[in-house]
């Protein structure tokens, strides 16, 4: 049987996502280092605001996405369902308590970080839904005759 061997949006999701995610904590510690609540905030590029702590997200977030795309299709659509939804509820709860404050007392966030994690939250749950199941599973793919 012929298998087909691209990536799923899933694994791509975790894959591009993973790796932007990665470098991004890591530039964002060369504008704040600064742990507290929220401690001091500066904004990467001018554009979105992060400190340590925020930074150590991106840089944990995105080693999970690196770690589901190495460990294949299904820990991909698992970090693509789960990363995915969990930046929507960031995103409202971000809208719900407005620009330049803090989630949970300590992670900066402004309307550019929501309108970011709205776009990343879809982008995984398309992802997810955009998968093959069966595929995930390690089932060869039919061909239509």
């Amino acid at each position: 049987m012929d298998r087909d061997n691209s990536y799923s949006p899933a694994s791509l999701y975790a894959g591009l996502i993973g790796a932007v995610l990665l470098v991004a904590g890591i530039i964002g510690f060369f504008y704040s280092a600064s742990f507290g609540d929220p401690g001091e905030v500066d904004a990467v590029l001018g554009i979105l605001d992060v400190n340590a702590w925020h930074n150590i997200i991106h840089l944990l977030s995105g080693a999970l996405g690196l770690l589901a795309f190495r460990a294949g299709a299904q820990a991909s659509r698992t970090y693509a369902l789960a990363f995915g939804v969990v930046y929507v509820i960031v995103a409202i709860w971000g809208f719900i308590i407005g620009n330049h404050e803090s989630i949970l007392g300590f992670i900066p966030i402004n309307t550019e970080d929501n309108i970011l994690h709205v776009i990343l939250g879809v982008l995984g749950i398309g992802a997810y839904l955009a998968s093959d199941p069966a595929r995930e599973r390690g089932a060869p793919r039919t061909r239509a005759v």
